[in-house]
């Protein structure tokens, strides 16, 4: 099987298709993942902040109904494996993009699969702020919105950008499985090739730059989260 997959023509075919195709599908995983980061962020970070200061004995109380279904909806879409959930949004992504396959098209539900991991990492980062400087800050007058703002976030930025970079490390392995339902980049050329046409080559590549971009985005997450813990400048 190695003489096959390693052959002369499987190699020259390879390494064409790595010059032809990869730049593309390189390129298009990246911007996917980053922008699924960004909207999964935007999503998940208020409500990550919600579920800890709308407690009953948080900084700005919500109804616990409301607390409670908060929660039970965000460890709902945790549970459910991503190509089902991809499957089940395809109306969504349809009314939003306009389509259910393709690389833009992957966005939403790679976005839908995100937040909620995203509003958990969150969670966990601001309830590790020391309770002390909260109620310091709130025994000063400052609003819920400034002790927000002003004390757990910033507090909370090491852990948070740590936890930013598991989530979009995760966020680039569910990439790579759109490829499945039509989605693009170097996921799609893995199946495409590997699976269905048995270039093995090919797939090889296309994890090697899958492991690649991996490490890349984990060493600079971080290094901007050692960068920005004021604990480790200040020693």
């Amino acid at each position: 099987m190695l003489d096959r997959i390693f052959s002369p023509e499987a190699v020259v075919q390879a390494v064409e298709i790595l010059k032809n195709e990869f730049p593309l599908a390189i390129w298009e995983t990246f911007y996917v993942t980053v922008l699924s980061t960004f909207f999964a962020i935007v999503i998940g970070l208020p409500l990550g902040v919600i579920l800890v200061i709308g407690e009953e004995k948080g900084i700005a109380p919500i109804p616990k109904w409301l607390h409670s279904l908060l929660g039970t909806m965000i460890n709902l879409l945790r549970s459910v494996p991503f190509l089902i959930l991809m499957i089940l949004v395809i109306p969504l992504t349809r009314a939003i993009v306009g389509t259910s396959v393709g690389t833009r098209a992957t966005i939403v539900p790679l976005v839908v699969a995100a937040f909620p991991f995203i509003a958990r990492l969150a969670e966990a980062c601001l309830r590790e702020v020391d309770p002390n400087l909260i109620e310091t800050a709130h025994s000063m007058g400052a609003t819920p919105w400034q002790i927000v703002t002003k004390v757990m976030i910033p507090e909370s930025v090491p852990s948070l950008i740590a936890n930013a970079t598991t989530a979009i490390t995760t966020i680039l392995g569910y990439s790579a499985m759109s490829g499945i339902l039509g989605g693009g980049g170097l996921g799609k050329i893995a199946i495409n090739y590997g699976y269905y046409r048995y270039k093995y080559l090919v797939m090889i590549f296309a994890v090697i730059f899958l492991i690649l971009m991996v490490q890349i985005f984990q060493t600079a997450g971080t290094r901007i989260a050692v960068r920005s813990d004021r604990r480790l400048r200040d020693q």
